[in-house]
């Protein structure tokens, strides 16, 4: 943290401008060392003209933005430098900014000083590495969010209610002989407990949701050999990434894409068809296909309209019959059968299926565009909260008494806080006596 660091903030290649970001204490007496410019008396906010220069002689004419701190994205003194995009210059004007005492910077080193001098908590800080790698609307959308707090805004309700219930029972402990002190029983709390497990609860199975549609849906294509499982994969994929022949078994091995179905993201894995074979290559993929349902968010088991149900049909219908799935009858061209969801993957006919994926999951895509948690490190922690107020309530239904359950709701406390970075006992105890004043 003590170090002046810098590194180029722009995406490495040919372009129009390139930016160096320099951070730090020494951030502008670094800039004015390798530039023709004075900066220390420049305003925050401004832009100024100059020329890097090497040995006396120019390198090239560039613009010094100049933030004070804190008033920048790092809290700290920052100086970025946008020079001409040519990778030559670029690398020519770090090494420069470098030899002149500058430190250059580790992964997200930025960011992480960002957080570390309070200028956004770590779900904001995760948000910045979301919004960089977002793929698509969904995921851009969900980090703005998040950027904008919006986990904090979730966390708020949750934080202040245990919050305060924590405070009702310490001071209960502590200070016994203030009678003017509200004596808190286990009538009284557990049904506040009970309650806050409700509102985490339903964070948590919105939170699930969301990153399910953000992440893609790991799916599995599933069915006996030669239904059209290679045929639908194509066809979702718009592509001929499958073999599709008449012989039974060409599928071997997993074949793997994603596509988009209206704003679902499907990980799709087309698997070899399941069926009883003395092939020892299509008994490895078979058992590569039964792997991958294990894993599977979603499975689409093929079914053949024009040859009926046969006894591997059923076999797998009753293997994935406590999974996600959607079940789906192909080669209608052929012979459709009413009240089933009929599709011809062969001729690209497939919008049953891709309708009723949308529909499954609409919840979830309504998720994703509204203030959520963002990861399976917010959610896990989040989890681990409720987990703490279950033991809590479990012990409060079994006649425990109020200030044994202080543990694990103060452990629900702390998990809740470190989803935002901001966990920590002097928290904690700051909250508590703020909220009382007992004169002590």
């Amino acid at each position: 943290m003590n170090d002046t660091i810098a590194a180029v903030a722009t995406a490495p290649g040919e372009g129009a401008v390139s930016v160096i970001r320099i951070s730090g204490a020494d951030a502008f007496s670094i800039a004015e060392a390798v530039s023709d410019r004075s900066l220390h008396d420049a305003e925050g906010y401004t832009i100024r003209v100059g020329n890097i220069i090497e040995n006396g002689k120019p390198v090239d004419q560039v613009l010094f933005s100049i933030f004070h701190a804190p008033k920048s994205y790092t809290g700290e003194d920052v100086v970025e430098i946008s020079c001409h995009g040519g990778i030559y210059i670029t690398r020519k004007i770090l090494s420069l900014v470098l030899g002149s005492g500058a430190r250059l910077a580790e992964r997200g080193e930025f960011t992480q000083r960002a957080f570390l001098n309070g200028k956004m908590d770590l779900s904001q800080a995760e948000g910045v590495n979301d919004l960089i790698r977002a793929r698509d609307e969904v995921n851009a959308v969900s980090a703005v969010h998040s950027l904008k707090g919006s986990v904090q805004r979730i966390l708020d309700p949750l934080t202040e209610s245990l919050t305060q219930i924590i405070a009702q029972i310490e001071v209960n402990i502590d200070y016994p002989e203030y009678d003017d002190v509200e004596q808190l029983r286990d009538e009284q709390i557990l049904p506040q407990a009970e309650e806050w497990l409700k509102m985490i609860r339903g964070v948590i199975e919105k939170a699930q949701q969301s990153v399910l549609i953000r992440n893609g849906v790991d799916t599995v294509i599933l069915g006996r050999p030669n239904v059209g499982k290679s045929s639908l994969l194509n066809a979702l994929l718009e592509e001929d990434k499958a073999i599709v022949t008449d012989i039974a078994g060409t599928t071997r091995d997993l074949v793997e894409g994603s596509v988009r179905v209206g704003n679902v993201t499907l990980n799709l894995i087309d698997t070899a068809g399941i069926r009883a074979s003395e092939d020892v290559i299509e008994q490895i993929g078979i058992e590569k296909s039964l792997k991958a349902l294990e894993k599977a968010q979603l499975v689409i088991v093929v079914l053949d309209s024009s040859s009926g149900m046969t006894e591997e049909d059923r076999e797998l219908l009753e293997l994935t019959k406590d999974r996600e799935r959607i079940v789906v009858y192909n080669k209608k061209d052929e012979k459709e059968i009413p009240g089933t969801m009929a599709i011809s993957a062969v001729n690209k006919d497939i919008h049953a299926l891709t309708d009723e994926i949308e529909k499954r999951y609409e919840n979830g895509i309504r998720a994703a565009f509204e203030d959520t948690l963002n990861n399976e490190r917010q959610i896990g922690l989040a989890i681990q909260a409720e987990t703490y107020m279950k033991n809590a309530v479990s012990s409060l239904r079994s006649g425990a008494e109020v200030d044994l359950v202080t543990i694990d709701l103060q452990n629900a406390w702390f998990a809740l806080r470190e989803i935002t970075g901001e966990a920590g006992r002097e928290d904690l105890l700051d909250e508590i006596f703020s909220r009382f004043c007992l004169g002590k």
